[in-house]
């Protein structure tokens, strides 16, 4: 291999290992946030004078314990980006360790081949008495025989040459494929243990969040149902009224039709956070599979994929398109049409068709643009 290829390589491999590396701080970034960050949209707190609890606290009313729990998911769903952003970046270099490994097993053999052959022109020296090339050459008084045996000794020379180069670079790319696996390995196992880590604190924020409705009455978790919807519904009326369909009119792609198509059929499975199918999704798993199955590749988190999927107007939006949410771009949904959108929205619920506008817009991407 040239130098210049081993120097591709090496900055190749050095490029995904600082993907991952910058992945594996915003995962851990987003952790010590959630450990210590209040609800998002948290409710106004209420007045001092209200009722209490009876230790003496005030008592949270349904809407302070609505704001908490979304709250707790909003945290829940940013580190479960954060941490499917690292996982694929944890996939990346797996593969690229193997690939290292195969190319350390195909130097071996490679190397074996030329020691032999190396052995085989040492044979053949010590077979000819060992005298050298150039005194038999010196020897023979044939006039042809001196002219072929000088062509033979130039190319025997140079075919030496060659093969003792190629020894030794086949050696040193050796030695560099050894340190470079070397130092993946050790970097991925460093990557997966902050994996579980940050696996653990979603885990928390979701058992929190779990555990708050779980104190609820029956009637007080059908009511938590309806202000959920009645809020979705407002933001859902207050988008509809700004204007925001009226150009919206365009016809889906041939892909954009097959990943609508797939997106719905999903509509009733459960959000499972990390999941990508087929029993289960996140959000973003649904997008991704949805688009996969239409025969586009995709980001797995909604992050990149508001990162790295072309960007297109709200107002140009077609169906197929990826709706997404919130200023940090923790959520995704892939609009079907007439102002609606197929999503997973959070543990606890199911896949299913909302409002386009139920939710913040950070902005569209399209991926077959």
């Amino acid at each position: 291999m040239k130098p210049v290829d081993r120097r591709r390589r090496a900055a190749s491999a050095l490029a995904a290992a600082c993907a991952l590396t910058c992945a594996l701080t915003v995962l851990a970034t987003t952790a010590a946030n959630v450990a210590v960050a209040p609800p998002a949209h948290a409710a106004p707190s209420p007045a001092p004078g209200g009722p209490r609890e009876a230790d003496g606290t005030r008592k949270k009313s349904l809407e302070d314990v609505r704001a908490e729990i979304e709250g707790l998911y909003r945290q829940a769903g940013a580190a479960t980006d954060a941490y499917n952003l690292a996982e694929e970046q944890a996939e990346k270099q797996s593969a690229e360790i193997a690939r290292l490994s195969r190319a350390i097993a195909d130097g071996r053999t490679r190397i074996d081949r030329l020691r032999q052959r190396a052995g085989a022109a040492a044979r053949a020296q010590y077979r000819s008495g060992g005298i050298p090339e150039e005194a038999r050459l010196v020897l023979t008084d044939d006039p042809q025989l001196f002219l072929d045996g000088a062509g033979r000794l130039v190319q025997g020379q140079k075919a030496t040459r060659d093969l003792l180069a190629e020894l030794e670079r086949r050696q040193q790319d050796l030695e560099t494929y050894t340190q470079d696996a070397g130092t993946e390995w050790n970097r991925l196992e460093q990557h997966r243990s902050a994996q579980q880590e940050a696996r653990k604190h979603i885990d928390e924020k979701i058992a929190a969040a779990e555990k708050l409705e779980s104190r609820l009455a029956a009637e007080e978790r059908t009511r938590l149902r309806e202000l959920e919807q009645r809020d979705r519904q407002r933001q859902q009326t207050a988008w509809l009224e700004s204007g925001a369909l009226k150009e919206i009119n365009r016809a889906a792609s041939p892909q954009g039709r097959d990943a609508i198509a797939f997106a719905t059929a999903q509509i009733g499975k459960p959000y499972v956070w990390g999941a990508e199918g087929p029993d289960s999704y996140d959000c973003s798993g649904l997008t991704q599979r949805a688009w996969g199955t239409a025969g586009r590749g995709i980001p797995r988190t909604s992050q990149e994929q508001w990162r790295l999927l072309p960007r297109v107007a709200v107002k140009d939006m077609r169906p197929g398109d990826l709706i997404i949410y919130y200023a940090d771009a923790t959520h995704v949904g892939m609009y079907i049409g007439d102002g609606s959108m197929v999503h997973a929205p959070r543990p606890g619920r199911d896949v299913t068709v909302a409002g386009a506008g139920s939710m913040p817009i950070l902005g569209v991407v399209r991926p077959d643009k």
